[in-house]
């Protein structure tokens, strides 16, 4: 039953951070080329403030989450555990991108003004935009690895 609880608080937990990830990326992708200067560094900042310290504790506590299943799945359930722990390296790989690729380029834009855009800010995003891809397919996979794990 502790190993069942675990596995449920990871999901929950794990599933929130993925969905951080996933819903600014459905909401903008197909479109953020096309706003203006002003709305797109008035969006970076609004998404940035909004979600850079609920991200900061959140994400930890997702990878934390998971560590418990891996503890108590380690000799009792193989497959839980392998499925658990790819999951957990999907999340470590999300993690990655964002601190090394994606939290430096928006800290970059957050000190731009319409006045001070750089030439190349259109490739910049768009770097940003093809990392992202990345952080979302792997908070999708790592979800999804600690749901199979539950049912495996």
């Amino acid at each position: 039953m502790t190993l069942k609880i675990f596995e449920l608080v990871s999901i929950v937990v794990s599933a929130v951070v993925g969905g951080m990830y996933w819903g600014p990326w459905l909401a903008l992708s197909r479109s953020i080329d096309t706003f203006k200067p002003a709305v797109f560094l008035d969006v970076v900042d609004r998404l940035n403030g909004n979600m850079a310290g609920l991200m900061t504790v959140l994400t930890p506590a997702g990878l934390v989450s998971i560590v418990p299943v891996l503890l108590l799945s380690y000799s009792v359930r193989p497959i839980t555990f392998y499925l658990d722990l790819a999951g957990f390296i999907s999340f470590v790989v999300a993690l990655l991108v964002t601190v090394l690729i994606e939290v430096p380029i928006v800290k970059q834009i957050t000190t731009w003004t319409v006045d001070t855009l750089p030439e190349g800010c259109a490739q910049l995003r768009d770097r940003w935009g093809s990392f992202h891809i990345i952080r979302v397919v792997a908070g999708i996979a790592g979800v999804a690895l600690l749901v199979a794990g539950a049912i495996f």
